[in-house]
């Protein structure tokens, strides 16, 4: 035995007691699909879009972008000015073009690691500046929400969103948990095409949550990930932010442009926090300046490069927002056939909520036995909640899918049936 060998052996067994991490929920639809040698096999638990041929796409507006920041010098790049500009440009997206916020610098914005990192930025923040605070989070909401402020050390509490029966806003029980949230809490909400259920407010909803929120002085922090894919028209998608910036709030914002851009493997994104003066801005974001600067000192430079041009470009930007409304129109497409398709099959169940959910998501109400027969006996991948990546629905699949939907769920009816009837 070599002496390095019995060194080994000798010194502390370092790693024995670690276990494998849990394994995350959307990874682990993809690693299925992947390992599936199935040529008809369909992956829907990404949340990134895909054109009708089941494809990631390279967007046009990306593809001019590119061609006009070649020049760039990509390794000497004064990433300062990259940056304010990437910051200026995404708070206009959301705040307004013409927003007093803007004018008057009465916000605190820095580059982000995509939406995951804007919201991990944040996080960090609340537990630096408010450290005996908690989050509220929606019940369901995106899995990796609860990763991030556990991580961070913020204490998490879920509010009242989804209602299972109806498919649809359980707009009575959020409001009573905002209601009896104690006084100045901290709360995520997602602006627009919610995470994994596809139900948004409505308009008059979403002032009836800002009122409340005014009363109980609590503080809004949204996660906008899917501007424009509710709707299509990235204005209309921002309306719930613009209702609390009317409303005289103070917000965060988290914002992700890998859905949008089609860029997600880029990782950009932006978090702004509005402050009251320029003042608070300042000292708000050195805070979150010097959290990044322990994380990942600064974001890549390219895909901020890409993001600038992109919203700083008239001409660009206006073949942008005409891909972002062709996309979004593309899912809505395939919301209505995937519905017309499972009720020409004859399905007792009711499908208007494929339709009535919005955004790039379905949550479908399938069990997780049903999602594992789909994996198992049709080679259909989706998270086991039952949510619906409905970029990955295509003309040419969208039959077989809603034949294997109706094929697990009408035999689950038929077992009910039949449990009642012996009864």
């Amino acid at each position: 035995m070599s002496t390095s060998t019995m060194a080994r052996g000798r010194a502390n067994r370092w790693w024995d007691h670690v276990t494998p991490a849990p394994k995350d929920p959307i990874n682990s639809v993809t690693e299925a699909f992947l390992a599936d040698p199935c040529p008809y096999k369909i992956n829907l638990g990404v949340g990134a879009y895909r054109d009708d041929e089941g494809k990631p796409i390279v967007l046009q507006c990306v593809r001019e972008a590119q061609a006009k920041i070649e020049s760039s010098n990509f390794l000497e790049s004064n990433s300062t000015a990259v940056s304010s500009k990437l910051v200026e440009e995404s708070a206009k997206l959301v705040y307004g073009e013409d927003s007093d916020v803007i004018k008057e610098g009465r916000f605190a914005g820095v580059p982000a690691l995509s939406g995951t990192g804007a919201c991990h930025l944040f996080a960090e923040l609340q537990r630096r500046l408010y450290p005996d605070s908690r989050i509220y989070l929606p019940d369901p909401t995106w899995s990796n929400h609860h990763n991030i402020w556990r991580d961070a050390h913020v204490a998490k509490k879920t509010f009242r969103y989804y209602h299972p029966d109806s498919k649809g806003l359980d707009f009575m029980a959020l409001m009573d948990d905002i209601k009896n949230a104690p006084d100045g809490s901290f709360f995520l909400l997602h602006p627009c095409a919610h995470n994994p259920t596809g139900v948004d407010p409505s308009y008059e909803q979403w002032k009836e949550i800002s009122s409340l929120f005014k009363v109980k002085n609590h503080f809004p922090f949204f996660d906008m990930a899917y501007q424009g894919f509710a709707s299509g028209d990235l204005e209309r998608d921002a309306r719930a932010i613009r209702i609390f910036l009317e409303d005289g709030h103070l917000i965060g914002c988290a914002q992700s442009f890998a859905k949008n851009m089609g860029l997600y493997g880029h990782r950009v994104g932006c978090l702004s926090v509005l402050c009251d003066d320029k003042t608070q801005a300042v000292a708000i974001k050195s805070q979150l300046q010097q959290i990044a600067r322990t994380m990942y000192g600064s974001p890549p430079i390219h895909g901020i490069l890409l993001v600038s041009k992109i919203l700083s470009d008239p001409d660009i930007k206006a073949t942008w927002l005409k891909e972002v409304k062709v996309m979004a129109t593309r899912v809505r497409r395939m919301r209505a056939a995937l519905r017309d398709s499972l009720e020409k099959l004859g399905s007792s169940l009711d499908w208007q909520h494929i339709t009535n959910q919005v955004g790039m998501f379905c949550f479908s109400g399938l069990t997780p036995d049903e999602v594992d027969r789909l994996a198992k006996e049709f080679h259909i991948y989706m998270t086991y909640d039952g949510r619906i990546s409905m970029a990955g629905v295509t003309t040419k699949n969208v039959d077989y899918l809603a034949n294997a939907i109706h094929e697990v769920t009408a035999s689950d009816q038929d077992a009910k049936i039949l449990c009642n009837l012996s009864a």
